[in-house]
This record gives C-alpha cells, sequence and structure tokens, in this order.
C-alpha cells in the first residue's frame, strides 16, 4: 500500500447509483451451461493479507498483552507507570551490560525503602482485559539484589486478581515465568511488577500472554482475532505487508532476520505508520517482531493456507524517503531471500533449517510463493527485481515469483510494468492493487475478460471499494462482490486475490476501510469480511459458461460523477454502458457435484430472475441459498450490530432445470444446486 492511496481526494461526494423508478423488478435472464465446463478456477484464488497497519500485529493478532515489553519505544516507558506502595525508590532506563544488544534498554528499579512493594505497572493497549477464571503466562527477565519479585494482575480500582511470586534475583540475567489465573473479569486492568526488600532490580521482556491463544501455542496468536481469519478459509496469507515491507527509509524497512528466534533477541522496530499519515500520528507505534515469520508460517499452516512472504527489494518508501540500495549493493538482500526460502524449505541439516527446526518445526514449511518488492514501480524497481529474479530462478526455479505493477492500474506506472512482462520479464503472478470507488468495481467487473492469457497471471493483491467517509458499507461490499465475479470468471489468468488492510483496531488506526475491527475483547467482519467468505468458502473447482439477458436498465448517477484522483491522474470517466443489470458468475463443486452461482445486485430494485441450468438433468434435493443483503446500501457492521451485514442461509427447493429466483435490492447471492447425476 502506498500513502497516496491512503489519501484518496473526492472532488464532490462519492457516487451514489441508483435506478429510475421502475415499479416493478427487473426481469433478467441467466442461462448456465452446466454440460460444457470452462477452465479449471484457480485453488489460490481467495486469501488474506495483512500488514501491521491499525496496530495489526502488537495490540492486536500477536497475543501479547503488555505494550512496550522491552522499553525500546522512544518514550523509554510509555505504558508504563510507577507503583509505590508505602516504600521509596527510582525507575530509570538502564543500558549497561543488557540483556541483549539489539534490545539494550532496561528499566532499573532502585528501591530504597520496600514497604509493601516497589515496582511498576504496565497498562497494555489502552488496559489489560483479563476473563474470570483464565489463566495467564506471566514471565520477565532480570536481575539484581532486591530479592523475590512479585507479579499481580490488578483491575482498575487496584483490586488484586491474582499473584505469583518469582525466586529470588541473582546478578546474572535470568528468566522468570509463572501462572497467575485470574479470580475476575477486568476490561482495563494492568500487570504490576514489584520488588519487595531494598536493593536493585533490572527488569527487561516484561510479558504476559493468555494461556488460550489460538492451537495454544506459546509466542501465539489471539484466539478469537485468528479464527476470524480462519474462518475466511484463505488459500493464502501474503505477509508481513503492505509498506511495512519498504520502510520509510532503507534502515525501516522489514527484516526477516530479525524476527526469529528467542523473542528477547529480536530487535524492535518503529512502525513506518507512525506518521505517515498526518491526520492520524501514532508516536508510539513500534513492531516487538514477537509477531515473525515463523509465527506467520507456523499460522499458515495451522489454518491450511499458503505462505506468500513478500521481501524488500532494495527500495524505500517510494513517496517517502526514495531510498535505493545501489545494483552493486544487493548481494546481502539477494542472499537474505535465499536464506529465507532455505528457513522455510532447508533440511535441518542447512544453516538456516536448522534455526527452523531448533524453533520446534523440523519438518520444512514448503514455501511455494515469493514476492519481490511491496509495491515499487519505475526502471529502477525493474533494475532491481532482474538482480533478484535471476537469482531465484537460478538457485530455486520451484519458486513462484510475485512481481508488483505499481501502485495503481491503468496509469503510466502500471503500463511501464506490462510493457516489461510483455517482453519477457520474468514473473508467475503480477500483483495489481485497486482502491477505488464503489464506481470503479462496477465498472471493471469485465476487467479481466480480454486479458491476454498468454503473459503472467494477476495477483489482485490488494483491493477495497472506498465509499462515501471511507465507511465499510453494503454499497462497498457488493461492488467488491461485483468486481469478484470478473476474478471468478477469469481465474485461468487471475489467479490470487486479497482484500487490504485485514485488520484495524478500534481507537487506533490508520486507515480504512477494513475487513475486521476489533478491541481488547470483541471483534466484527465488515460487510467486505462475508464477501470475501462467500466466496473464498464456496470457491468451485471450474467455471461455468453463463449468459445474461436483461432488457436495458437505465443507470444514473446521483449526484453527477465525482472525480476521483489516483497519483497524478484522475479516473475516467462514468461509464453507465459498462454496467450490467445483474453480474454474474458460476461454477461447479465436482467433489459435491454442485452447481455454484455468484449473483450480485447492487442496484435498489430487485430483480426477477429466471435461472436455467443448461445441459442438466436437474437439481437434486438441498439446494441452499446464502444472500447478504440489508435496508440501505448505507448500512454497516459495528460493535452493537455485528452482522447487521452478515449472509443468511436458506433452503429452496428449484422447481426445475429452469426455476424463478428474486434477487433482492442491494443483495449479493450464492446458490448452491446439487444436481442430478
Amino acid at each position: 500500500m502506498k500513502l497516496p492511496l491512503r489519501s484518496l481526494r473526492w472532488s464532490a461526494p462519492a457516487a451514489c447509483f441508483v435506478l429510475t423508478a421502475l415499479a416493478d423488478p427487473v426481469p433478467v435472464t441467466v442461462t448456465v451451461d452446466v454440460a460444457h465446463p470452462a477452465h479449471a478456477v484457480s485453488p489460490m484464488l481467495h486469501g488474506v493479507f495483512f500488514e501491521d497497519i491499525n496496530y495489526g500485529a502488537d495490540g492486536g493478532l500477536y497475543a501479547e498483552l503488555v505494550q512496550n515489553r522491552s522499553f525500546e519505544h522512544a518514550e523509554h516507558l510509555f505504558a508504563w507507570g510507577t507503583v509505590n506502595r508505602g516504600g521509596s525508590g527510582d525507575v530509570t532506563i538502564g543500558t549497561a551490560d543488557p540483556l541483549n544488544a539489539k534490545n539494550p534498554h532496561y528499566a532499573r528499579l532502585t528501591v530504597r525503602e520496600a514497604g509493601q512493594g516497589f515496582g511498576l505497572a504496565n497498562y497494555g493497549y489502552a488496559g489489560i482485559a483479563l476473563q474470570a477464571g483464565e489463566d495467564y503466562l506471566v514471565s520477565v527477565r532480570a536481575r539484581g539484589d532486591a530479592g523475590e519479585l512479585t507479579a499481580m494482575l490488578e483491575d482498575e480500582t487496584g483490586r488484586v486478581l491474582g499473584r505469583t511470586k518469582f525466586a529470588a534475583l541473582d546478578r546474572e540475567w535470568n528468566r522468570f515465568e509463572s501462572t497467575i489465573r485470574s479470580s475476575g473479569t477486568a476490561l482495563h486492568a494492568r500487570l504490576v511488577v514489584l520488588a519487595t526488600v531494598p536493593g536493585r532490580a533490572d527488569l527487561d521482556v516484561v510479558s504476559l500472554f493468555p494461556a488460550h491463544t489460538f492451537k495454544d501455542r506459546r509466542n501465539g496468536l489471539r484466539a478469537d482475532l485468528a479464527q476470524m481469519v480462519a474462518d475466511l478459509h484463505p488459500a493464502f496469507v501474503r505477509f508481513p505487508g503492505g509498506c511495512i515491507v519498504e520502510g520509510m527509509d532503507l534502515p525501516n524497512r522489514y527484516q526477516w532476520k530479525d524476527t526469529i528466534g528467542d523473542i528477547a533477541g529480536r530487535p524492535q522496530n518503529w512502525n513506518r505508520w507512525q506518521d505517515a499519515i498526518a491526520r492520524e500520528p501514532a508516536p508510539q507505534y513500534y513492531q516487538t517482531c514477537g509477531l515473525g515469520f515463523f509465527e506467520y508460517f507456523q499460522f499458515c499452516e495451522d489454518i491450511g493456507a499458503e505462505p506468500v512472504p513478500i521481501i524488500n527489494c532494495g527500495m524505500a518508501c517510494q513517496y517517502q524517503s526514495k531510498q535505493l540500495v545501489p545494483l552493486d549493493q544487493l548481494g546481502p538482500l539477494v542472499q537474505d531471500a535465499l536464506d529465507l526460502i532455505e528457513f522455510a524449505n532447508g533440511p535441518v541439516t542447512s544453516v538456516w533449517g536448522a534455526k527452523r527446526a531448533a524453533m520446534g518445526h523440523p519438518a520444512p514449511f514448503n514455501l511455494k510463493y515469493l514476492g519481490v518488492g511491496n509495491e515499487q514501480w519505475g526502471e529502477d524497481y525493474f533494475a532491481r527485481y532482474r538482480v533478484f529474479a535471476a537469482a531465484l530462478q537460478a538457485q530455486h526455479p520451484e519458486i513462484k515469483l510475485a512481481s508488483g505493477a505499481g501502485p495503481g492500474v491503468d496509469d503510466k506506472s502500471w503500463r511501464l510494468a506490462w510493457e516489461k512482462f510483455r517482453a519477457g520479464l520474468p514473473a508467475s503472478v503480477v500483483d495489481e492493487h485497486y482502491y477505488r470507488p464503489p464506481q470503479w468495481f462496477l465498472e471493471n467487473a469485465t476487467r479481466y475478460d480480454k486479458q491476454d492469457r498468454a503473459g503472467p497471471k494477476i495477483f489482485a493483491g490488494e483491493f477495497a471499494a472506498h465509499d462515501r467517509g471511507r465507511r465499510a458499507t453494503l454499497r462497498a461490499a457488493l461492488a467488491e462482490a461485483a468486481f469478484m465475479t470478473g476474478l471468478v470468471r477469469n481465474s485461468d489468468v487471475v489467479a490470487m486475490s486479497s482484500y487490504a488492510p485485514l485488520f484495524a483496531r478500534a481507537g487506533a488506526f490508520q486507515w480504512q476501510p477494513d475487513l475486521i475491527w476489533f478491541d481488547n475483547t470483541r471483534v466484527y467482519g465488515t460487510g467486505s469480511y462475508y464477501v470475501q467468505s462467500l466466496f473464498s468458502r464456496n470457491r468451485p473447482d471450474v467455471v461455468l459458461p453463463v449468459t445474461v439477458k436483461a432488457a436495458p436498465v437505465p443507470v444514473t448517477l446521483l449526484p453527477p460523477a465525482a472525480v476521483a484522483t489516483y497519483g497524478a491522474e484522475a479516473l475516467p470517466p462514468f461509464k453507465p454502458e459498462a454496467i450490467p443489470a445483474l453480474f454474474v458468475a458460476a461454477g461447479q463443486d465436482r467433489s459435491a457435484n454442485e452447481a455454484v452461482l455468484f449473483l450480485v445486485n447492487p442496484f435498489p430494485e430487485p430483480r426477477a430472475a429466471t435461472i436455467e441450468l443448461r445441459g442438466s438433468a436437474g437439481p437434486a434435493a438441498g439446494a441452499r441459498a446464502f444472500v447478504l443483503t440489508s435496508a440501505s446500501p448505507d448500512d454497516t457492521n459495528t460493535f452493537e450490530e455485528p452482522r447487521k451485514l452478515a449472509p443468511l442461509e436458506e433452503p429452496f427447493a428449484p422447481e426445475g432445470a429452469t426455476f424463478a429466483r428474486t434477487l433482492p435490492a442491494n443483495s449479493f447471492t450464492v446458490l448452491r444446486i446439487p444436481l442430478k447425476p
């Protein structure tokens, strides 16, 4: 993702599609040719894209409850407070003889009088949420002569919900761990670590995890957020970004080797979204890298998704610092890419395969895809991409490479990219990004109908419809669904797709719309989440040809079409002739012997559809319909109404190979129809 995409400007209110007034539903005939299946549907068609934006990792998917656990924020005691229970002392930040030189800061407690305890409290991410009866793993690296340390969970009133004691400190760094069971529920709790005798105590990597994480893994993922991703049944997970791969400058770029091994040895990095968007500054947004490449690979394995990591190609953000690694100095970065493949796939006897095994996974992760660069463009990018591609293809021809096409489509950077690919630049998939108003998605549902089948395949790697106020409305979700019918229909050339961004933390986000929203205890999916789910969970094996017949339906825009700028180029004018009366794709699930129909009606009038399954013996029993709709296209999901926009499943019984079905206004319908042998 790039900054200008996150600063899309409107010169007029966003467009709202309406039909001219009609008294009756619009009649539409949909003919599905069951007897002549076309091409296979790419098994990688629907996936997810994760980036650490909107506190998606630390404070989000990564289950760590302590913020600034290693005191490495610019404000070293951010999220911490001093606790004095009748004693006296000082809290300072030390760097002499640190636990790890990569994270050199630690907190020093100098206790003159202990009283009932002197120490620190961590307040997490806007509080620590605790559940009565649940276990929490607390750990700390510490040294000193202040005797035993006590760790406590307290609610916002100071009531103790659980406590534990660690063994006495000595002059060497040691790791202490214990389990605390919370006796109560609290939304804004804190973790308190106290010294109880006079002396000195140095603290580092102070950590609190719920014992129950996704798949109950240590250093694991927040169970409810991870489950939301798993429930999408994604074919792949693209990670770790996004713009954080590039970094604001080259020192800030994401370096995967910093994200593996003991968490104490993973150097903290400042998140490039701290001040990338002026209206949403987040000066204390950091990455502990506790959620690192090992955890990403493990998560992919846990949910049955292919890992698709993206690596830096020697370029920082082209919209900001524009820093470049000289071509003759790319060797270390290329070697990092080769080492990543060895870390993922190499035997335990290899250097990096041994590091994977030491982390508890001797079996390979079976990496198949690798993205070179995030969203770069221009001659500088392609000169560097060629260097990476040559080395990767020479040593790992089995790895499929994803190349970028710039931050948008149909502009001069995109055109240059496709000139390169059509001239022979090697790539398995080309990553295209689309952040546009709903109008664009409706107009571009046929975008790939005429795509050159001889070139690289398409990876629709980041897309989202940006409606008025950047709200995740039903209107936006339906526009995306309409566009995705074209992805299914053209899935011989569109190999992969993923919405972006994935996560947003309420009250701490830099970018919207997003697929999944959460706070410390709650989570909900937007209407776009359920669109992605309906496509992914109902992906057919082969495409079935479809024809749609309808009388011309005059479409107007009220108010007149807005003009949105995208970089330096304006979107093309509104094209009502490109918008059909109904958006349709169909396929067959061969294992279930079911026809699967995707039917999108993004208009405020229902459709009276006549559906013909041509070449079929007719439907068998057990047909199901999944319908996503609501009273208004402006409706959204919220924490209070998390399923206002969510599909309802209903059984239905088609009368025969030709049957009628009313498609509600502002709706997305998926029909699964068992076929007679």
